[in-house]
């Protein structure tokens, strides 16, 4: 088990660390397939892939975050779920908007439907987790 340190949200356990699994699976799933489609069908369609790197890279930095756990770290995973969340929201409604735009799907298109709509909830559940990690290490602090 891991033991969070003075100053640290315990992160590795609980809902935590379901979360901080659920970033890693789609860092790695989705890094993975954007350099695919990059490095083989960019032509395809460029907007797509391009928008599926962003996203890629927006998860490790979210998964690295919070698997860090301080409060400066659970700080800046906010602002980059909230990217995410905005990003789904914008790709997820242009990609419905605006299909020609998007021959080959991102993990953002139709909110994230090809992937059950995870990406769609998964920032959602993010922002819920770290606002709790974050009352709890205020409520810690307060006590001690």
């Amino acid at each position: 088990m891991s033991e969070s340190k003075p100053g640290n949200v315990a992160t590795h356990h609980g809902p935590g660390r379901v979360i901080i699994g659920v970033y890693a699976v789609f860092a790695i799933a989705a890094t993975s397939r954007a350099l695919f489609q990059l490095a083989t069908k960019f032509s395809d369609a460029p907007i797509a892939y391009l928008l599926s790197a962003l996203a890629a890279l927006i998860y490790v930095f979210i998964t690295v975050l919070l698997w860090q756990g301080t409060p400066a770290s659970l700080k800046h995973a906010r602002t980059f779920i909230a990217v995410e969340l905005v990003g789904v929201l914008v790709v997820g409604t242009w990609s419905f908007l605006d299909p020609a735009a998007f021959p080959r799907a991102t993990v953002w298109s139709h909110f994230g439907e090809g992937y059950g709509f995870i990406p769609l909830l998964l920032p959602i559940a993010g922002l819920v987790y770290v606002r709790r990690s974050n009352n709890r290490s205020a409520n810690e602090t307060d006590v001690s």
